[in-house]
């Protein structure tokens, strides 16, 4: 680590001196300093590469860093690189003086505050990223707001200037100097990140390191963000930035842990707006909401972190009995939920049209898929168009008697089991919704069907979980005189089968749920006579 610190105090020298060589550049145009920088520019990128390779030589080293070193070797490579990158600009703003017709253009414009702000960033870098201080890694990053505020000033006099058609030439140059000194302020934000990241650990975007921040405040957490401990959750496909926050205690050494959620301020307010529904409709099946705090394009909220283990880890653990009595809680939960809140109301589910709005997502993953007509001899095999539409005319006569309250995402890691307490909680309800219970029993059935989970044991447990729901689904909807279940449930497990194949890349498994699922959707499509005879094929479902 001394050497990736030394080499880092040399290369951030190096491009101090390059920043100072531009601006007397600027002010007075000189061929002998441009060439200069430009000689100067090779020994920048060497000690950017001495950088690199010393960050790969300490991560493959006989001692194995810890999680935190890594973090810290990581930032300096991101550092390195993005110094480099500023030096690079420092390097085209010279070269652009040489296309001046009038060198003393550039002085009619503030290019002076631009370097201010880049020599600041700089020159607080040694205590941002050597004494690891959050503060001063923050005022590096707002440095590139300040850089983007002043090139709009430039840039809207610039563009004005431009209209009356004189000096034109230098006009554009001096543009150019200045986006070249605004792409610089990119380069800061990314130095400032990366030492952000060298800090806590966690790769943070200065929005949602301030997001966090600001709403940890508002929600009355007093301790500076250097004394909490922040871990990603990995693995998630909302879209949306989700981690572990672990408040270290006081005296007494108690913590307190919360989820923090950064994303879409459409998605996250009507998360927001279900909890308080599933509070007052089931107490402790959801996640309390601690604080929310809404932007126009993004928001954040800090939800309770529940207790317990998601089904999907149970089913892929080899403790059966607990993955016995998690089952029977969430059917049990399932059941209440299903009860309180159904409605005679006849819905559609429109799994069809779900499938076509993410054929364009399948298709970019596996080109493949797009089914075109064949035939083998007088068998006409329709195209995947076809198919769709064949099924669609179907689905829309099958509307389900009732509707109910549904989880609108009910994968098996967004259930969880508390063995303390027997019971379920739910996760993750942006999409919670009244609709046709198929929706949740199809996605949960398929969610269990897709993990790429190979070894016969294991299959064998996740054909056990899936046959077990099916079973319990179907039994509430016989309870309810719904004769159309099996049909239904089967175009929605044809749409989830099709639709989980973009996020599988083995080509093998892929092709196998993609397949499946187009085999059940033609059992629909072919069956003849009263929907209620339907009889689902439960095989496609074992693997």
């Amino acid at each position: 680590m001394h050497e990736i610190e030394r080499n880092f105090k040399f290369l951030l020298v190096e491009i101090e001196r390059q920043i100072e060589g531009t601006i007397a550049v600027l002010e007075h145009r000189d061929e002998k300093a441009i060439a200069k920088i430009e000689a100067r520019d090779d020994y920048i990128d060497n000690l950017k590469s001495v950088i690199e390779n010393a960050c790969f030589a300490t991560l493959h080293g006989e001692t194995r860093p810890s999680a935190p070193e890594v973090a810290r070797i990581r930032a300096f490579h991101i550092i390195g690189s993005n110094l480099e990158r500023v030096g690079d600009h420092a390097v085209n703003v010279v070269r652009q003086t040489r296309h001046y017709d009038d060198p003393e253009c550039v002085k009619r414009y503030a290019y002076k505050p631009f370097f201010q702000e880049i020599q600041n960033a700089l020159a607080w870098m040694p205590k941002a990223v050597l004494e690891r201080d959050m503060a001063t890694a923050l005022k590096i990053c707002r440095c590139e707001l300040h850089l983007d505020r002043l090139y709009k000033q430039e840039f809207d006099r610039i563009r004005d200037e431009l209209r009356s058609g004189f000096g034109t030439g230098d006009l554009l140059t001096t543009l150019f100097i200045f986006r070249y000194l605004e792409r610089m302020g990119d380069a800061l934000l990314n130095v400032g990140e990366a030492a952000i990241f060298g800090i806590t650990g966690d790769k943070f975007k200065i929005r949602q390191f301030t997001a966090l921040s600001d709403i940890l405040a508002e929600s009355g957490h007093e301790n500076p963000l250097s004394d909490l401990e922040f871990e990603s959750i990995w693995g998630t496909r909302s879209g949306c930035r989700i981690g572990r926050v672990l408040e270290r205690g006081g005296e007494d050494d108690c913590h307190k842990e919360v989820i923090f959620k950064d994303g879409d301020s459409a998605k996250l307010r009507q998360e927001a707006a279900n909890f308080a529904r599933w509070e007052a409709l089931m107490p402790g099946l959801a996640p309390r909401l601690e604080a929310f705090r809404e932007g126009k394009k993004t928001s954040s909220m800090l939800i309770e972190l529940l207790p317990g283990q998601t089904i999907q880890d149970l089913a892929l653990s080899s403790d059966l009995d607990l993955l016995g009595r998690a089952l029977a809680a969430q059917c049990r939960t399932a059941r209440t939920l299903w009860e309180k809140t159904l409605t005679a109301t006849p819905v559609a589910a429109g799994c069809v049209k779900q499938l076509r709005a993410r054929l364009p997502e399948i298709l970019t993953v596996h080109p493949g898929f797009r089914l075109k007509r064949r035939a083998i001899g007088s068998f006409v095999l329709p195209s995947l168009d076809a198919l769709l539409d064949a099924a669609e005319a179907v689905e829309t006569n099958l509307a389900a008697p009732y509707s109910v309250l549904i989880h609108g995402d009910y994968n098996t890691n967004n259930i969880l089991y508390d063995q303390t307490e027997d019971r379920i909680h739910y996760i993750d309800l942006h999409r919670s919704t009244d609709t046709d219970l198929v929706q949740d029993v199809s996605v949960y059935m398929v969610s269990n069907f897709r993990l790429p989970v190979f070894d016969k044991a294991r299959r064998r447990v996740l054909t056990a979980v899936i046959l077990d729901f099916y079973r319990f689904a179907a039994a509430f909807a016989a309870s309810k005189n719904d004769t159309t279940f099996d049909i239904r449930l089967a175009l929605g497990l044809g749409r989830s089968l099709i639709t989980s194949t973009r996020f599988e890349l083995s080509e093998r498994f892929s092709k196998l749920m993609f397949h499946r699922g187009i085999f059940l959707l033609e059992r629909v499509i072919g069956h003849t006579g009263d929907p209620a005879t339907f009889r689902l094929p439960l095989a496609a479902l074992c693997y």
